[in-house]
Protein backbone atom coordinates (compact mmCIF):
# COMPACT_ATOMS: atom_id res chain seq x y z
CA UNK A 1 0.00 0.00 0.00
CA UNK A 2 1.04 3.39 -0.59
CA UNK A 3 2.31 5.69 2.01
CA UNK A 4 -1.07 8.23 1.37
CA UNK A 5 -3.23 5.59 1.66
CA UNK A 6 -1.47 3.84 4.87
CA UNK A 7 -1.77 7.55 6.31
CA UNK A 8 -5.60 7.71 5.35
CA UNK A 9 -6.50 4.25 7.13
CA UNK A 10 -4.29 5.38 10.56
CA UNK A 11 -6.23 8.81 10.63
CA UNK A 12 -9.65 7.13 10.03
CA UNK A 13 -8.40 4.42 12.71
CA UNK A 14 -7.34 7.14 15.28
CA UNK A 15 -10.97 8.51 14.65
CA UNK A 16 -12.56 5.83 15.09
CA UNK A 17 -10.92 4.12 17.96
CA UNK A 18 -11.38 7.66 20.18
CA UNK A 19 -14.97 8.13 18.97
CA UNK A 20 -15.89 4.85 20.46
CA UNK A 21 -14.37 5.44 23.61
CA UNK A 22 -15.87 9.08 23.66
CA UNK A 23 -18.88 7.70 22.73
CA UNK A 24 -19.27 5.06 25.47
CA UNK A 25 -18.72 7.26 28.22
CA UNK A 26 -20.84 9.36 27.21
CA UNK A 27 -23.65 7.24 26.34
CA UNK A 28 -23.30 5.42 29.91
CA UNK A 29 -24.12 8.78 31.69
CA UNK A 30 -26.85 10.26 28.70
CA UNK A 31 -28.78 7.17 29.84
CA UNK A 32 -28.47 7.81 33.69
CA UNK A 33 -28.97 11.65 33.10
CA UNK A 34 -32.82 10.38 30.92
CA UNK A 35 -33.60 7.68 34.05
CA UNK A 36 -33.45 11.07 36.60
CA UNK A 37 -35.03 13.46 33.93
CA UNK A 38 -38.15 10.88 34.18
CA UNK A 39 -38.17 10.22 37.50
CA UNK A 40 -37.89 13.66 38.76
CA UNK A 41 -39.21 16.01 36.11
CA UNK A 42 -41.63 13.35 33.79
CA UNK A 43 -41.96 13.25 30.03
CA UNK A 44 -44.28 15.86 29.13
CA UNK A 45 -40.75 17.38 29.39
CA UNK A 46 -39.47 15.01 27.48
CA UNK A 47 -41.55 16.45 24.83
CA UNK A 48 -40.74 19.72 25.12
CA UNK A 49 -37.09 19.10 24.86
CA UNK A 50 -37.83 16.92 21.49
CA UNK A 51 -40.21 19.45 20.36
CA UNK A 52 -37.53 22.79 20.64
CA UNK A 53 -34.89 20.55 19.46
CA UNK A 54 -36.50 20.13 15.94
CA UNK A 55 -37.77 23.71 15.57
CA UNK A 56 -33.86 24.86 16.30
CA UNK A 57 -33.10 22.13 14.06
CA UNK A 58 -35.10 24.02 11.39
CA UNK A 59 -33.89 27.00 12.05
CA UNK A 60 -30.71 25.46 11.17
CA UNK A 61 -32.07 25.73 7.52
CA UNK A 62 -30.16 29.19 7.93
CA UNK A 63 -26.76 27.39 7.93
CA UNK A 64 -27.37 27.13 4.22
CA UNK A 65 -25.05 24.33 3.46
CA UNK A 66 -22.38 26.55 4.20
CA UNK A 67 -20.47 23.72 6.24
CA UNK A 68 -20.72 20.94 3.93
CA UNK A 69 -19.59 23.82 1.15
CA UNK A 70 -16.29 24.55 3.77
CA UNK A 71 -15.61 20.56 4.20
CA UNK A 72 -15.36 20.35 0.30
CA UNK A 73 -13.15 23.57 -0.10
CA UNK A 74 -10.66 22.78 2.43
CA UNK A 75 -9.93 19.18 1.13
CA UNK A 76 -6.96 20.27 -1.13
CA UNK A 77 -5.59 23.03 0.65
CA UNK A 78 -5.30 21.06 3.83
CA UNK A 79 -4.32 17.81 1.40
CA UNK A 80 -1.35 20.43 -0.19
CA UNK A 81 -0.60 22.19 3.25
CA UNK A 82 -1.51 25.52 1.58
CA UNK A 83 -2.02 27.72 4.42
CA UNK A 84 -2.55 30.82 2.88
CA UNK A 85 -6.08 29.47 1.12
CA UNK A 86 -6.54 27.90 4.63
CA UNK A 87 -6.52 30.67 5.94
CA UNK A 88 -8.48 32.60 2.99
CA UNK A 89 -11.36 30.30 3.52
CA UNK A 90 -11.50 30.55 7.10
CA UNK A 91 -11.45 34.32 6.67
CA UNK A 92 -14.99 34.03 4.61
CA UNK A 93 -16.13 31.50 6.41
CA UNK A 94 -15.94 33.39 9.76
CA UNK A 95 -17.90 36.20 8.45
CA UNK A 96 -20.51 33.87 7.02
CA UNK A 97 -21.13 32.01 9.84
CA UNK A 98 -21.12 34.92 12.34
CA UNK A 99 -24.11 36.09 9.89
CA UNK A 100 -25.78 33.16 10.17
CA UNK A 101 -26.12 33.52 13.92
CA UNK A 102 -27.53 37.03 13.15
CA UNK A 103 -30.28 35.51 11.17
CA UNK A 104 -31.24 32.18 13.25
CA UNK A 105 -31.76 34.60 16.34
CA UNK A 106 -34.09 37.07 14.87
CA UNK A 107 -35.69 34.07 13.69
CA UNK A 108 -35.84 32.23 16.41
CA UNK A 109 -37.39 35.05 18.02
CA UNK A 110 -39.97 35.44 15.67
CA UNK A 111 -41.02 32.38 16.52
CA UNK A 112 -41.32 33.09 20.18
CA UNK A 113 -44.98 34.18 19.77
CA UNK A 114 -46.45 30.94 18.24
CA UNK A 115 -44.99 28.61 20.34
CA UNK A 116 -48.46 27.46 21.90
CA UNK A 117 -49.39 26.54 18.86
CA UNK A 118 -47.10 24.11 18.13
CA UNK A 119 -46.79 22.92 22.09
CA UNK A 120 -50.47 20.59 22.04
CA UNK A 121 -51.24 19.10 25.07
CA UNK A 122 -49.58 20.74 27.89
CA UNK A 123 -51.60 22.67 29.34
CA UNK A 124 -50.09 21.90 33.22
CA UNK A 125 -46.24 23.08 31.70
CA UNK A 126 -45.49 26.71 32.80
CA UNK A 127 -42.79 28.97 30.79
CA UNK A 128 -42.68 26.94 27.44
CA UNK A 129 -41.63 30.58 25.83
CA UNK A 130 -38.23 30.69 28.47
CA UNK A 131 -37.44 27.14 27.93
CA UNK A 132 -37.07 28.11 24.26
CA UNK A 133 -35.04 30.85 24.72
CA UNK A 134 -31.86 28.30 26.55
CA UNK A 135 -32.29 26.09 23.13
CA UNK A 136 -32.08 29.42 21.02
CA UNK A 137 -29.02 30.38 22.93
CA UNK A 138 -27.31 27.03 22.67
CA UNK A 139 -27.94 27.41 19.02
CA UNK A 140 -26.91 30.53 18.44
CA UNK A 141 -23.67 30.05 19.91
CA UNK A 142 -22.72 27.51 17.96
CA UNK A 143 -22.37 29.45 15.23
CA UNK A 144 -18.92 31.37 16.19
CA UNK A 145 -17.18 27.95 16.63
CA UNK A 146 -18.40 25.57 14.58
CA UNK A 147 -16.99 27.03 11.27
CA UNK A 148 -13.43 25.88 12.72
CA UNK A 149 -14.41 22.39 13.02
CA UNK A 150 -14.40 22.11 9.50
CA UNK A 151 -10.42 22.62 9.39
CA UNK A 152 -9.94 19.94 12.13
CA UNK A 153 -12.09 17.47 9.60
CA UNK A 154 -10.30 18.28 6.80
CA UNK A 155 -7.22 17.61 8.54
CA UNK A 156 -8.23 14.22 9.26
CA UNK A 157 -8.45 14.87 12.94
CA UNK A 158 -11.67 14.19 13.96
CA UNK A 159 -10.74 12.52 16.83
CA UNK A 160 -9.46 16.09 19.13
CA UNK A 161 -13.05 17.59 18.43
CA UNK A 162 -14.82 14.10 19.94
CA UNK A 163 -12.19 13.63 22.64
CA UNK A 164 -13.20 17.30 24.05
CA UNK A 165 -16.74 16.93 23.54
CA UNK A 166 -17.05 14.13 25.47
CA UNK A 167 -15.31 15.44 28.55
CA UNK A 168 -17.43 18.09 28.37
CA UNK A 169 -20.41 16.29 27.82
CA UNK A 170 -19.37 13.61 30.51
CA UNK A 171 -19.10 16.54 32.79
CA UNK A 172 -22.25 18.25 31.70
CA UNK A 173 -24.68 15.06 32.16
CA UNK A 174 -22.87 14.45 35.90
CA UNK A 175 -24.03 18.16 36.88
CA UNK A 176 -27.56 17.28 35.39
CA UNK A 177 -27.90 14.29 37.18
CA UNK A 178 -27.01 15.55 40.45
CA UNK A 179 -29.31 19.13 40.17
CA UNK A 180 -32.55 16.84 38.31
CA UNK A 181 -32.32 15.00 42.40
CA UNK A 182 -31.28 17.68 44.47
CA UNK A 183 -33.88 20.75 42.87
CA UNK A 184 -35.70 18.57 40.43
CA UNK A 185 -35.93 21.66 38.10
CA UNK A 186 -36.16 21.93 34.55
CA UNK A 187 -34.61 25.56 35.01
CA UNK A 188 -31.58 24.30 36.88
CA UNK A 189 -31.13 21.14 34.23
CA UNK A 190 -31.22 23.86 30.73
CA UNK A 191 -28.95 26.46 33.21
CA UNK A 192 -26.46 23.36 33.62
CA UNK A 193 -26.95 22.38 29.83
CA UNK A 194 -26.13 26.23 28.51
CA UNK A 195 -22.93 26.74 30.37
CA UNK A 196 -21.30 23.44 29.94
CA UNK A 197 -21.59 23.81 26.24
CA UNK A 198 -20.53 27.70 26.23
CA UNK A 199 -17.50 26.74 27.78
CA UNK A 200 -17.01 23.86 26.22
CA UNK A 201 -16.96 26.05 22.84
CA UNK A 202 -14.58 28.41 24.28
CA UNK A 203 -11.83 25.81 25.03
CA UNK A 204 -12.61 24.27 21.74
CA UNK A 205 -11.97 27.49 19.74
CA UNK A 206 -8.65 28.59 21.50
CA UNK A 207 -7.75 25.01 21.38
CA UNK A 208 -7.73 25.03 17.11
CA UNK A 209 -6.42 28.07 17.58
CA UNK A 210 -3.08 27.23 19.34
CA UNK A 211 -2.71 24.05 17.01
CA UNK A 212 -3.26 26.40 13.50
CA UNK A 213 -1.74 29.50 14.45
CA UNK A 214 -2.26 30.44 11.37
CA UNK A 215 -5.93 31.27 11.82
CA UNK A 216 -5.04 34.44 14.14
CA UNK A 217 -2.60 35.81 11.19
CA UNK A 218 -4.13 39.16 10.13
CA UNK A 219 -2.47 39.19 6.86
CA UNK A 220 -4.87 37.12 4.71
CA UNK A 221 -5.07 37.05 1.08
CA UNK A 222 -8.48 37.65 -0.39
CA UNK A 223 -10.14 34.82 -2.28
CA UNK A 224 -10.05 34.95 -6.39
CA UNK A 225 -13.62 35.63 -7.57
CA UNK A 226 -13.58 32.24 -9.58
CA UNK A 227 -12.68 30.56 -6.24
CA UNK A 228 -15.72 32.52 -4.36
CA UNK A 229 -17.99 31.91 -7.32
CA UNK A 230 -17.61 28.36 -6.80
CA UNK A 231 -18.12 28.13 -3.11
CA UNK A 232 -21.45 30.34 -4.18
CA UNK A 233 -22.76 28.12 -6.59
CA UNK A 234 -22.33 24.92 -3.69
CA UNK A 235 -23.77 26.99 -0.94
CA UNK A 236 -26.60 27.95 -3.33
CA UNK A 237 -27.69 24.05 -4.45
CA UNK A 238 -26.61 23.21 -0.71
CA UNK A 239 -29.64 25.73 0.52
CA UNK A 240 -32.13 23.28 -1.29
CA UNK A 241 -30.30 19.78 -0.06
CA UNK A 242 -30.41 21.47 3.61
CA UNK A 243 -34.71 21.90 2.85
CA UNK A 244 -34.70 18.30 2.32
CA UNK A 245 -32.72 16.94 5.31
CA UNK A 246 -34.51 19.44 7.53
CA UNK A 247 -37.93 18.24 6.29
CA UNK A 248 -37.61 14.79 7.05
CA UNK A 249 -35.48 14.73 9.80
CA UNK A 250 -36.45 17.74 12.10
CA UNK A 251 -40.29 18.20 11.26
CA UNK A 252 -41.84 14.86 12.57
CA UNK A 253 -41.77 16.24 16.22
CA UNK A 254 -43.44 19.57 15.06
CA UNK A 255 -46.14 17.48 13.39
CA UNK A 256 -46.39 15.44 16.25
CA UNK A 257 -46.74 17.78 18.92
CA UNK A 258 -49.30 19.98 16.68
CA UNK A 259 -51.46 17.19 15.51
CA UNK A 260 -51.00 14.77 18.29
CA UNK A 261 -49.84 16.17 21.63
CA UNK A 262 -46.31 17.01 23.31
CA UNK A 263 -46.79 13.88 25.38
CA UNK A 264 -46.77 11.69 22.18
CA UNK A 265 -43.10 13.18 21.44
CA UNK A 266 -41.58 12.93 24.81
CA UNK A 267 -42.30 8.84 24.10
CA UNK A 268 -41.05 9.17 20.60
CA UNK A 269 -38.08 11.09 22.32
CA UNK A 270 -37.22 7.78 24.18
CA UNK A 271 -36.86 5.65 20.77
CA UNK A 272 -35.23 8.72 19.28
CA UNK A 273 -32.48 9.08 21.95
CA UNK A 274 -31.86 4.89 21.82
CA UNK A 275 -32.05 5.14 18.31
CA UNK A 276 -29.32 8.04 17.98
CA UNK A 277 -27.12 6.38 20.63
CA UNK A 278 -26.74 3.50 18.85
CA UNK A 279 -26.20 5.74 15.32
CA UNK A 280 -23.62 7.67 17.31
CA UNK A 281 -21.52 4.53 17.58
CA UNK A 282 -21.90 3.54 13.98
CA UNK A 283 -21.53 7.23 12.48
CA UNK A 284 -17.83 7.62 14.62
CA UNK A 285 -17.04 4.88 12.05
CA UNK A 286 -18.21 6.90 8.66
CA UNK A 287 -17.99 10.52 10.30
CA UNK A 288 -13.77 9.00 10.69
CA UNK A 289 -13.93 8.48 7.00
CA UNK A 290 -14.95 11.64 5.55
CA UNK A 291 -11.67 13.46 5.96
CA UNK A 292 -9.79 10.27 4.42
CA UNK A 293 -12.29 10.69 1.38
CA UNK A 294 -11.79 13.89 0.84
CA UNK A 295 -8.01 13.47 0.89
CA UNK A 296 -8.40 10.43 -1.96
CA UNK A 297 -10.46 12.87 -4.07
CA UNK A 298 -7.79 14.98 -4.03
CA UNK A 299 -5.69 12.45 -5.10
CA UNK A 300 -6.92 9.00 -6.51
CA UNK A 301 -8.25 7.72 -9.49
CA UNK A 302 -11.86 6.75 -10.13
CA UNK A 303 -11.16 2.97 -10.18
CA UNK A 304 -9.84 3.73 -6.58
CA UNK A 305 -12.78 5.76 -5.62
CA UNK A 306 -15.21 3.23 -6.71
CA UNK A 307 -13.49 0.13 -5.21
CA UNK A 308 -13.39 2.08 -1.40
CA UNK A 309 -16.93 3.22 -2.30
CA UNK A 310 -18.21 -0.59 -2.66
CA UNK A 311 -16.24 -1.16 1.12
CA UNK A 312 -17.63 1.50 2.44
CA UNK A 313 -21.32 0.61 1.18
CA UNK A 314 -20.65 -2.95 2.25
CA UNK A 315 -19.67 -1.64 5.90
CA UNK A 316 -22.74 0.28 5.69
CA UNK A 317 -25.07 -2.20 4.93
CA UNK A 318 -23.77 -4.31 7.78
CA UNK A 319 -23.42 -2.31 10.63
CA UNK A 320 -27.18 -1.00 9.83
CA UNK A 321 -28.71 -4.13 9.26
CA UNK A 322 -27.13 -5.37 12.61
CA UNK A 323 -28.52 -2.57 14.23
CA UNK A 324 -31.57 -2.25 12.97
CA UNK A 325 -32.42 -6.07 13.94
CA UNK A 326 -31.00 -5.20 17.35
CA UNK A 327 -33.51 -2.39 17.57
CA UNK A 328 -36.41 -3.76 16.59
CA UNK A 329 -36.19 -6.77 18.81
CA UNK A 330 -34.75 -4.81 21.70
CA UNK A 331 -35.83 -1.48 22.23
CA UNK A 332 -39.50 -2.55 23.28
CA UNK A 333 -38.19 -4.60 26.38
CA UNK A 334 -35.18 -1.86 26.94
CA UNK A 335 -37.43 1.12 27.42
CA UNK A 336 -40.05 -1.34 29.54
CA UNK A 337 -37.14 -2.33 31.88
CA UNK A 338 -35.12 0.72 31.88
CA UNK A 339 -38.35 3.42 32.18
CA UNK A 340 -41.58 1.54 32.95
CA UNK A 341 -44.77 1.53 30.72
CA UNK A 342 -43.97 4.40 28.18
CA UNK A 343 -43.60 2.01 24.76
CA UNK A 344 -45.26 2.81 21.13
CA UNK A 345 -47.29 -0.07 19.47
CA UNK A 346 -45.09 -2.20 17.10
CA UNK A 347 -45.85 -1.13 14.07
CA UNK A 348 -45.02 2.48 14.82
CA UNK A 349 -41.52 0.46 15.97
CA UNK A 350 -41.57 -0.89 12.97
CA UNK A 351 -41.66 2.36 10.96
CA UNK A 352 -39.46 3.93 12.87
CA UNK A 353 -36.44 1.32 12.46
CA UNK A 354 -37.34 1.27 9.00
CA UNK A 355 -37.01 4.44 8.34
CA UNK A 356 -33.56 4.28 10.06
CA UNK A 357 -32.31 1.76 8.02
CA UNK A 358 -32.89 3.46 5.24
CA UNK A 359 -31.56 6.94 6.26
CA UNK A 360 -28.52 4.60 7.27
CA UNK A 361 -28.12 3.06 4.04
CA UNK A 362 -27.71 6.27 2.49
CA UNK A 363 -24.75 7.13 4.68
CA UNK A 364 -21.98 6.05 2.44
CA UNK A 365 -23.55 7.34 -0.91
CA UNK A 366 -24.24 11.05 0.91
CA UNK A 367 -20.33 10.98 2.35
CA UNK A 368 -18.92 9.90 -1.14
CA UNK A 369 -20.88 12.70 -2.74
CA UNK A 370 -19.83 15.16 -0.49
CA UNK A 371 -16.11 14.35 -0.51
CA UNK A 372 -16.38 14.35 -5.07
CA UNK A 373 -18.00 17.75 -4.74
CA UNK A 374 -21.32 16.48 -5.66
CA UNK A 375 -23.71 19.34 -5.14
CA UNK A 376 -25.43 20.81 -7.77
CA UNK A 377 -26.81 17.81 -9.65
CA UNK A 378 -29.41 16.77 -7.14
CA UNK A 379 -30.16 20.08 -5.60
CA UNK A 380 -34.28 19.94 -6.75
CA UNK A 381 -33.96 16.60 -5.72
CA UNK A 382 -34.59 17.96 -2.22
CA UNK A 383 -37.34 19.85 -3.13
CA UNK A 384 -39.03 16.94 -4.21
CA UNK A 385 -38.36 15.19 -1.04
CA UNK A 386 -39.60 18.47 1.06
CA UNK A 387 -42.96 18.63 -0.70
CA UNK A 388 -43.76 14.83 -0.47
CA UNK A 389 -43.10 14.31 3.42
CA UNK A 390 -44.95 17.34 4.72
CA UNK A 391 -47.75 16.53 2.35
CA UNK A 392 -48.10 13.06 2.78
CA UNK A 393 -47.10 13.23 6.85
CA UNK A 394 -49.54 16.02 7.40
CA UNK A 395 -52.27 14.07 5.19
CA UNK A 396 -51.80 10.97 7.09
CA UNK A 397 -51.61 11.74 10.39
CA UNK A 398 -54.84 13.31 10.64
CA UNK A 399 -56.20 9.69 9.77
CA UNK A 400 -53.27 7.73 11.19
CA UNK A 401 -51.48 9.55 13.58
CA UNK A 402 -48.01 9.33 14.48
CA UNK A 403 -48.12 5.83 12.15
CA UNK A 404 -49.10 8.27 8.94
CA UNK A 405 -46.02 10.78 10.28
CA UNK A 406 -43.93 7.93 9.80
CA UNK A 407 -45.20 6.72 6.27
CA UNK A 408 -44.72 10.16 5.31
CA UNK A 409 -40.73 9.92 6.20
CA UNK A 410 -40.32 6.56 4.38
CA UNK A 411 -42.08 7.60 1.24
CA UNK A 412 -39.77 10.14 0.85
CA UNK A 413 -36.88 8.78 2.14
CA UNK A 414 -37.29 6.49 -0.91
CA UNK A 415 -36.94 9.04 -3.46
CA UNK A 416 -33.11 9.96 -2.61
CA UNK A 417 -32.61 6.45 -1.95
CA UNK A 418 -33.10 6.01 -5.35
CA UNK A 419 -31.82 8.75 -7.70
CA UNK A 420 -29.05 9.37 -5.73
CA UNK A 421 -26.67 6.64 -5.97
CA UNK A 422 -27.66 7.00 -10.01
CA UNK A 423 -26.02 10.64 -9.72
CA UNK A 424 -23.45 9.34 -8.26
CA UNK A 425 -22.36 6.91 -10.02
CA UNK A 426 -22.73 8.64 -13.34
CA UNK A 427 -21.03 11.78 -12.00
CA UNK A 428 -18.20 9.79 -10.28
CA UNK A 429 -17.75 6.25 -11.21
CA UNK A 430 -18.88 6.35 -14.87
CA UNK A 431 -19.68 3.00 -14.13
CA UNK A 432 -23.67 0.95 -14.22
CA UNK A 433 -25.44 1.58 -10.62
CA UNK A 434 -27.76 -1.93 -11.66
CA UNK A 435 -25.34 -3.58 -9.04
CA UNK A 436 -26.18 -1.35 -6.64
CA UNK A 437 -29.63 -1.14 -6.91
CA UNK A 438 -29.87 -5.07 -7.03
CA UNK A 439 -27.26 -5.45 -3.92
CA UNK A 440 -29.64 -2.57 -2.15
CA UNK A 441 -33.01 -4.39 -2.32
CA UNK A 442 -31.29 -7.99 -1.52
CA UNK A 443 -29.59 -6.97 1.51
CA UNK A 444 -33.28 -5.33 2.65
CA UNK A 445 -35.18 -8.20 2.14
CA UNK A 446 -32.54 -10.35 4.16
CA UNK A 447 -32.76 -7.29 7.17
CA UNK A 448 -36.17 -7.63 7.07
CA UNK A 449 -36.24 -11.22 7.70
CA UNK A 450 -33.73 -11.33 9.93
CA UNK A 451 -35.65 -8.87 11.71
CA UNK A 452 -38.99 -10.45 11.76
CA UNK A 453 -36.82 -13.85 13.33
CA UNK A 454 -34.63 -11.69 15.82
CA UNK A 455 -38.15 -10.33 17.23
CA UNK A 456 -39.97 -13.80 17.47
CA UNK A 457 -36.95 -14.67 19.08
CA UNK A 458 -36.43 -12.06 21.69
CA UNK A 459 -40.51 -12.43 22.52
CA UNK A 460 -40.05 -16.46 23.25
CA UNK A 461 -37.09 -15.45 25.28
CA UNK A 462 -38.48 -12.65 27.03
CA UNK A 463 -41.65 -14.35 28.25
CA UNK A 464 -40.98 -12.92 31.60
CA UNK A 465 -39.42 -9.40 31.47
CA UNK A 466 -36.42 -9.47 33.99
CA UNK A 467 -32.69 -8.19 33.35
CA UNK A 468 -31.74 -11.45 33.35
CA UNK A 469 -33.78 -12.67 30.10
CA UNK A 470 -33.23 -9.39 28.51
CA UNK A 471 -29.04 -9.88 28.42
CA UNK A 472 -29.73 -12.84 27.31
CA UNK A 473 -31.40 -11.71 24.39
CA UNK A 474 -28.33 -9.47 23.94
CA UNK A 475 -26.14 -12.01 23.31
CA UNK A 476 -28.10 -14.12 21.18
CA UNK A 477 -29.32 -10.22 19.14
CA UNK A 478 -25.44 -9.73 19.18
CA UNK A 479 -24.05 -13.44 17.89
CA UNK A 480 -26.75 -14.72 15.46
CA UNK A 481 -27.39 -12.44 12.80
CA UNK A 482 -23.80 -11.33 12.53
CA UNK A 483 -23.33 -15.58 11.99
CA UNK A 484 -25.34 -15.41 9.33
CA UNK A 485 -24.01 -11.89 7.92
CA UNK A 486 -20.13 -13.46 7.42
CA UNK A 487 -21.51 -17.24 6.33
CA UNK A 488 -23.31 -15.29 3.59
CA UNK A 489 -20.64 -12.70 2.43
CA UNK A 490 -17.11 -13.87 3.85
CA UNK A 491 -15.99 -14.59 0.41
CA UNK A 492 -17.18 -11.04 -1.44
CA UNK A 493 -14.80 -8.81 -2.53
CA UNK A 494 -15.52 -6.19 -0.50
CA UNK A 495 -15.35 -8.50 2.67
CA UNK A 496 -11.96 -9.34 1.89
CA UNK A 497 -10.74 -6.02 1.12
CA UNK A 498 -11.99 -4.65 4.31
CA UNK A 499 -9.68 -7.79 5.57
CA UNK A 500 -6.61 -6.73 4.23
CA UNK A 501 -6.83 -3.08 5.56
CA UNK A 502 -7.78 -4.59 9.07
CA UNK A 503 -4.96 -6.96 8.71
CA UNK A 504 -2.67 -3.40 7.71
CA UNK A 505 -3.83 -1.37 10.66
CA UNK A 506 -2.96 -4.37 12.86
CA UNK A 507 0.46 -4.63 11.94
CA UNK A 508 0.91 -1.09 12.23
CA UNK A 509 -0.46 -0.79 15.64
CA UNK A 510 2.20 -4.02 16.66
CA UNK A 511 4.97 -2.04 15.61
CA UNK A 512 4.45 0.97 17.42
Amino acid sequence: MGEKLKSRILYTGKNIFWGYISTFLTTILSFICRTAFIKTIGVDFLGINGLYASVLGVLSLTELGIGTAMNYSLYKPVAENDTEKIKSLMTVFKSAYRIVAIVVTVLGLMILPFLDVLVTGADGIKNVKFYYLFFLFNTVSTYFVSYKYSLVNADQKNYVITNITAVFNIAMHAFQIAVLFIFESYVAYLIIQAIMQLIQKIYTAIYIDKHYPYLKEKNVTPLEKNEKKKIITNVKALILHKIGDISVNQTDNIIISAFINVTTVGLVSNYTLITNTVNTFVNVAFGGTIGSLGNLFASSDKKKQHEVFRAMDFVDFWIYSFSSIALFSLIQPFISLMWGNLTLPISVVALFVLNNYMVGQRVSVNNIKIAGGIFNQDKYLAIIQSIVNLVVSVALAFKFGIIGVYIGTIVSGVIPSLVRPWIVYKNLFDDSVFKYYKDYFLRLILTIIMCAGAYFGVNYIMQELTWGRFFISVLTVGIVPNLILFVLFFRASEFKYLLSILKMLFKKVVRR
